[in-house]
């Protein structure tokens, strides 16, 4: 390949709406062109990463018994509405209408597609257990895109789908996937990735792991514990909270209920200092409404913590909304408390976080404006409280496993996921296999996806310095890149081009550079393409009868005769292969 003819434009100043730096890079590098908002153009430079990665997930999908298919983009609605996912599946979800009318949709996730494709060959156990999987086009109508590949609308990922007939052949197969997800990860330069416990959303199912990439750009967050090894995403860290223990004056459990004035004070932090209360000591109350069909909720959850929506969601069956409340309603807001709460509505449900359990001496909202209620006790004033986990879990909280005040919580770029989804899917598209006697039962599914743009992207903001990427070998878009400098010398042009020749005899992925633009703009375009081995010719060289070797990462840096060069980036680019870790 010449860089002369290379499709993209390569730019020296970083794009004013790209915040964080791998984006800033690809965008730089000429490696993407937005077309529209979280949807791109890819150029050759990222096509050969992506198609790297995408042959490495093909070898290890396939080494674990996975045969490729490839389901549709498009999909009638009414797949969807077999498993029920056409009605609990919102706006992210693009649908429209083909020329007759006919509801459709673009698919974002395949778990109906893969049903539908095996529901008549799975009929029968002597096909079990078995694995298909896809690498596809997707779209899902993210709200907020951000972080160029980080966070998109239209994406390419690897989704596999595998079918068991026992809970014990399905964890079997799920743990096949885990080992191949840690090879995945390591083969294209990212052995940190790590597993934690997830939520299984709206894909279903008992048991998820998210594969998360460490790094403070990231969107998610992770609960850690160091001493015992847990990790978990927030979203799915149980909250744990030690028995409540009454402190300071007034915060006795026996005290009698008080209605106190409050004016002015709507928030905990202004209601505690009036009361010389610290937070934890405080029952809040945040009131949501139900997207599918407005239905209010109230939960009540200890003043220090935060709800976690996405338990709420769960918990709920459906996503909720911050609700608005109207001036001249029966609730008041900064001053909800569940003593004396009026009724709030057919269908409305009042929670409580299990922080509240067994508390006494609080304060909370006494259902009137600018008044509190002091002396709150949970056991005795509400009696009939059912308790749920619903809260997220906080720095140097409990530690679900080992129980000590050890969590840390740090970003991460979930780059990978697997579920155990069980029968949800079959059972609702009434697929069913027969056994040896005849029986029949619905086959268990796992699913496993791993989105590959993100993932490119996420080696990129590993991999980089401040000049451009440093791709690994592995998936890096060419393995050596050579640079002619002064192209219009003759005898450099000629070492150059025979040079040029002679890497391609050995197989080698070669990028050539003979442009004649000056040996600054050369070595920045370089740089942006972050190719792991650097050849360069140059006069100033071939002046001692050498070709410079470098590699992009500075770990090495040698002249070499002009005779020897080609063989010289040849057993580099080798030993660079041999040296990247994983595990077998």
């Amino acid at each position: 390949m010449k860089m002369a003819k290379l499709v993209g434009e390569r730019f020296r100043e970083r794009p004013s709406d790209c915040v964080i730096d791998s984006h800033a890079l690809m965008v730089r590098g000429g490696y993407m062109k937005a077309v529209g908002s979280g949807i791109y153009t890819q150029t050759p430079p990222l096509r050969r990463i992506i198609r790297k990665i995408e042959e490495i997930i093909r070898e290890e999908m396939e080494a674990i018994g996975g045969q490729e298919v490839l389901l549709p983009v498009v999909m009638p609605e009414s797949l969807w509405q077999e498993s029920g996912r056409a009605a609990s599946v919102g706006s992210e979800l693009l649908r429209f209408r083909d020329r007759h009318g006919s509801p459709h949709l673009l698919g974002m996730t395949h778990e109906e597609a893969a049903v539908q494709l095996v529901r008549e060959y799975g009929s029968s156990y002597l096909r079990y257990p078995f694995m298909v999987y896809q690498i596809q086009t997707k779209f899902r109508d993210e709200a907020r895109p951000r972080g160029g590949l980080i966070r998109v609308r239209e994406f390419t990922m690897k989704d596999a789908y595998s079918f068991h007939l026992s809970p014990e052949d399905l964890a079997d197969y799920y743990g096949q996937c885990y080992r191949a997800y840690e090879r995945i990860f390591a083969r294209v330069g990212l052995p940190q990735v790590i597993a934690i416990a997830a939520d299984s959303g709206m894909m279903g199912g008992n048991v998820s792991h998210e594969f998360m990439l460490p790094t403070p750009v990231g969107e998610d967050t992770l609960a850690l514990c160091p001493e015992c090894g847990y990790k978990a995403n927030m979203e799915a860290a149980e909250n744990v909270v030690e028995p409540f223990a009454p402190v300071g004056e007034g915060s006795s459990g026996s005290g009698k209920l008080a209605l106190v004035h409050t004016p002015g004070m709507h928030t905990i932090h202004e209601v505690c200092g009036f009361l010389g209360l610290r937070e934890e000591q405080s029952c809040k109350a945040v009131v949501y409404r139900t997207e599918a069909d407005g239905r209010l909720v109230i939960l009540f959850i200890r003043g220090d913590l935060e709800v976690n929506e996405t338990k709420l969601t769960n918990l709920l069956g459906g996503d909720v909304r911050p609700a608005v409340l109207e001036a001249d309603g029966r609730l008041f807001a900064g001053f909800i408390g569940p003593v004396g709460l009026a009724e709030p509505g057919e269908g409305a449900a009042v929670l409580f976080d299990r922080s509240l359990q067994g508390a006494a001496g609080l304060c909370c909202g006494g259902n009137k404006p600018d008044h509190h209620y002091t002396g709150l006790d949970m056991e005795r004033d509400c009696s009939g409280a059912e308790y749920h986990d619903l809260a997220k879990i906080k720095e140097g909280g409990i530690c679900p496993a080992c129980g000590k005040h050890t969590i840390t919580l740090s970003r991460g770029i979930e780059v990978g996921n697997i579920f155990q989804l069980g029968d949800k899917y079959t059972r609702a598209m009434g697929m069913q296999a027969a056994d040896q006697s005849g029986g029949l039962s619905y086959p268990l599914m796992g699913c496993y996806g791993i989105g590959i743009g993100r993932l490119a992207a996420s080696v990129c903001e590993i991999h980089r310095d401040e000049h451009g990427p440093i791709w690994p070998i592995s998936i890096a878009p060419w393995q050596v890149q050579l640079c002619c400098v002064r192209a219009d010398d003759a005898a450099a042009r000629a070492c150059a081009d025979e040079l040029y020749r002679e890497l391609q005899r050995l197989g080698i992925e070669v990028i050539y550079d003979d442009r004649t633009v000056s040996a600054g703009v050369m070595f920045s375009d370089a740089d942006l393409l972050g190719v792991p081995v650097r050849v360069i010719v140059s006069p100033r060289n071939l002046q001692t009868g050498c070709c410079e070797i470098v590699a992009r990462d500075k770990s090495v840096s040698m002249k070499i005769p002009v005779e020897e060069a080609a063989q010289a980036a040849d057993d580099l680019v080798r030993r660079l292969l041999a040296e990247l870790v994983w595990s077998e």
